[in-house]
């Protein structure tokens, strides 16, 4: 199957300008395509996933990719998808970003190759040194005012109107095409880049950088888009209730990163292991027969977890996000740091104690009503009597049992449950 081809069953083409012939266009001879990155944080989220993917499909299938930086476009800010106009961004945080970004698209694209290696450019390094008039004298001439007002970018905005709210559309957005069509011709004259992809909203920018580079150069290049990554109903995906799901293993950290796919909808993971992993069709539709007949296993949710966690954080991340993910199934708990058990039972009561109880020996019975598994000693007792009382997920036979710094599960914490699911956890210091 073609990359194209594989591309549509994948659901992964929103729109093309050339659909009949990109297939034989792309077969012909290796291509060279870029897609552009929003460096407004230091770290791409999974919205970016599209694109990076994306660009690392193309790679696999023979092509050369390039990943532009927004480091000039990212200091006005794209009104494409946008109400309101974003916060400008000073040149050093935009340089720290900048940095950011390079260093994580290095886990998806191979800048190393032979004979197509990935390629990662900042678009301030060709747009930096203008001056006003030469921007106007040699790229806006070219661009009509009546067809940048006819993008649905900008009409969206405009129509707005101040009385719903917005401040409209500043001067300084509403040039941001101008400068992303450069970007495209730019990119075709020093690489010989003749195709650009984006995400659906950006159409517009896209067309309008093709039509800058047959006015300029009578070049013919050409466009792809992928479908926004949203749910089932409609919103973003990569959301969450305390902010987006990123990349950077500092901001969402592995075990994070993977339960969120673990608990993507059943309607949201047939669509999920489509537009982001690299499963093969016949093991696609088989989850997705499995799902309908068995939706409790989540077997499509494993999959996804795994595939992206293993992309985004390496082996060894994806190794530890299971391993916390089982002991939520009972799995005991060894060779696990502070930190990975505060992550994992962040939602769990804590209480602090002193090193010295421990050191000298803490009921099992104490313990459970200091943690305030127990309301009293007389139900501690039972939980224990009854086998309902677990260390580190370790069943404790009697309420003799005293506990010392030999249970801690890792440097500072002893994590207690009574029952199947009522965990608490108890920090020695």
């Amino acid at each position: 199957m073609s990359l194209i081809s594989d591309l549509r069953w994948r659901d992964l083409i929103h729109q093309t300008t050339n659909d009949e012939g990109i297939d034989a266009w792309l077969t012909e001879k290796p291509r060279t395509l870029y897609a552009g990155f929003d460096p407004t944080a230091s770290s791409l989220h999974v919205g970016s996933l599209m694109g990076l993917l994306m660009l690392r499909r193309f790679q696999l299938a023979g092509h050369r990719p390039i990943a532009v930086v927004g480091g000039a476009t990212g200091m006005i800010g794209d009104p494409s998808g946008k109400s309101d106009e974003r916060n400008l961004l000073s040149k050093e945080q935009l340089q720290e970003n900048v940095d950011g970004l390079g260093k994580q698209m290095a886990r998806f694209l191979d800048f190393d190759e032979a004979k197509n290696p990935a390629l990662l450019v900042n678009n301030f390094d060709w747009t930096g040194g203008w001056s006003y008039l030469d921007f106007l004298r040699d790229i806006g001439k070219n661009f009509p005012v009546n067809v940048m007002l006819a993008k649905d970018s900008v009409k969206s905005r405009l129509g707005r109107g101040e009385d719903a709210g917005s401040a409209g559309m500043s001067y300084t957005e509403f040039s941001y095409m101008l400068l992303q069509a450069y970007d495209f011709v730019y990119l075709s004259d020093k690489y010989g880049c003749e195709l650009q992809a984006g995400g659906s909203d950006q159409w517009g920018n896209i067309t309008a950088g093709i039509d800058l580079a047959r006015r300029m150069r009578g070049t013919q290049v050409y466009g792809l888009t992928w479908p926004l990554l949203t749910k089932s109903d409609g919103t973003k995906m990569g959301k969450t209730e305390s902010g987006a799901v990123w990349l950077d293993a500092e901001r969402t950290s592995p075990y994070q990163f993977y339960q969120y796919w673990i608990n993507v909808d059943d309607a949201d993971a047939g669509n999920c292991l489509r537009l982001l992993t690299d499963l093969n069709h016949e093991e696609i539709e088989l989850l997705d027969i499995a799902r309908v007949n068995n939706p409790g296993q989540r077997d499509s949710q494993r999959r996804l977890a795994e595939e992206l966690t293993r992309l985004v954080h390496g082996e060894t991340a994806l190794a530890t996000a299971q391993k916390a993910t089982e002991i939520f199934f009972g799995a005991e708990i060894a060779d696990l740091s502070d930190a990975q058990l505060t992550e994992i039972f962040a939602d769990v009561p804590s209480k602090s104690l002193s090193l010295s109880q421990l050191s000298e020996g803490l009921n099992i019975v104490d313990a459970l009503v200091e943690a305030g598994l127990s309301k009293s000693k007389g139900e501690a007792r039972r939980t224990v009597e009854q086998g309902g009382a677990y260390v580190n997920n370790r069943r404790i036979a009697g309420i003799d049992t005293h506990l010392s710094t030999e249970h801690l599960a890792s440097e500072t914490v002893l994590v207690l449950r009574s029952g199947k699911k009522k965990y608490a956890l108890l920090r020695f210091e």
